[in-house]
């Protein structure tokens, strides 16, 4: 009698497979949740004796032998153990809070997302830090190469007095000015240095600064070379000298000197593009250079110095000179002070650098020393402060020439209130500007 194996080969059908094969198939199957719930719900009996397989269907061969086999099998009471399902493929949206948000390089392209608002606000600090970053720099590299003097005189000094005290030379040296530059600012060929302007600037501990002019003419006791011009002093011996001339005749210590050529102060009216001057008259000087018309109007750097050094074409001559030097100071040092100075690039950058090249500073003198100065100059400006002039008691005939005189009792009390640390009361020494 043939063997199951011939007769299914001859009746082509479907061999029946063996627990072994079933067991393995069962075993790589995937089933849906479905199939497994159906699955586990079976009974653990063996198979039926109808024919069924284990999952209720009809075997796959015929009703007789071949189904009976298939369904008495010891391998159909064996529980079948459903495989899970393949996980679903993560979100990659990212999940809920209780998803794991993805995995690999999904996680990392949703970690570097950066929502806009936040991404410009890190570039604006970052700007911000940068030009605050470039505020201090600037200043630090211009001032690193400032000159500096020996200002400190010595033997007997005053006494020190409360606040600072800023002693503010103009010097007319020519040094570094070519032939074209001296005859386009009029400045002539005069050899040696001399001093245009002389001021004492006085910060007090509370109350309002004051800015004294010293008019160049005047007449004083130089130490070792008699009565003089106050203006020889710096001529005969420099900063020291005149330092020491200044406190000798005021009777206050200065406590900082600060210095500025001809070709300085040029340099740093055009670094701020020029300086509006109101002008109650025409003004035609051939001494200095200068024809402008009365009004309102931008002076540039050579226009500017013509100006402040004019005094043949002033009827107060000298004294004249002094009101339009502080005036002109007040109104640089508020332009510097300007947003539009310090918040444009170019300009701060040129006009840090044109103070640093023009200035020449005393050895007790540095760049710290520097915002109490241009603070003062601002409130000055501002009519916040007291612009004064030595009180004069008149012109005289000297050795040396036509010389002011000072008003010794006038001269006395300004002084001597401003070194017992105060400027109250000194109103009255206020020239009309």
């Amino acid at each position: 009698m043939a063997g199951d194996d011939d007769l299914d080969w001859l009746y082509r059908r479907e061999r029946p497979k063996t627990a072994a094969e079933r067991a393995g198939v069962e075993r790589t199957r995937a089933f849906s949740p479905d199939e497994a719930e159906a699955l586990a719900r079976q009974p653990r009996s063996g198979g039926s004796r109808t024919g069924q397989s284990s999952a209720g269907q009809p075997s796959a061969g015929r009703s007789g032998d071949g189904g009976a086999r298939s369904g008495s099998s010891a391998d159909a009471s064996r529980p079948v153990q459903p495989v899970p399902a393949p996980r679903p493929p993560a979100d990659p949206g990212g999940g809920g809070r209780g998803g794991s948000g993805g995995s690999g390089p999904e996680r990392q392209r949703r970690r570097r997302r950066r929502r806009p608002g936040r991404t410009l606000g890190v570039l604006v600090l970052l700007v911000v830090v940068a030009f605050l970053a470039y505020l201090v720099a600037v200043p630090l590299v211009a001032w690193s190469n400032v000159e500096s003097v020996d200002d400190q005189p010595a033997g007997g000094r005053p006494a020190d007095q409360p606040g600072r005290t800023y002693l503010l030379v103009g010097s007319d040296s020519r040094e570094g000015l070519s032939k074209k530059d001296k005859k386009k600012l009029g400045t002539g060929d005069a050899e040696g240095q001399r001093t245009d302007t002389m001021m004492i600037l006085y910060v007090p501990p509370d109350g309002e600064p004051a800015l004294v002019s010293l008019p160049r003419d005047s007449y004083v006791s130089i130490p070792g070379h008699g009565m003089n011009k106050i203006n020889a002093a710096y001529a005969f011996g420099g900063a020291k000298l005149l330092t020491e001339t200044v406190e000798q005749a005021t009777g206050l210590r200065m406590d900082h000197y600060v210095e500025i050529g001809f070709g300085g102060f040029v340099s740093i009216i055009d670094a701020l593009d020029g300086i509006e001057m109101c002008l109650p008259d025409a003004i035609e000087d051939k001494n200095s250079h200068l024809d402008l018309e009365a009004g309102c109007q931008t002076l540039d750097g050579a226009n500017a110095l013509g100006y402040v050094r004019m005094r043949y074409a002033d009827p107060e001559g000298d004294l004249g000179r002094v009101k339009r030097q502080r005036q002109m100071i007040g109104a640089v040092a508020t332009k510097a002070a300007s947003a539009e100075s310090v918040l444009n690039p170019v300009r701060y950058w040129k006009l840090n650098h044109a103070v640093a090249g023009a200035l020449t500073l005393g050895e007790t003198t540095g760049l710290g020393d520097m915002p109490a100065m241009a603070k003062a100059m601002l409130a000055l400006n501002s009519d916040d402060g007291l612009n004064l002039t030595v009180p004069i008691a008149g012109n005289i005939s000297t050795p040396a020439g036509a010389a002011l005189s000072w008003d010794e009792e006038g001269a006395k009390e300004l002084f001597s209130t401003i070194a017992d640390g105060s400027t109250e009361g000194l109103e009255k020494f206020a020239k009309d500007e």
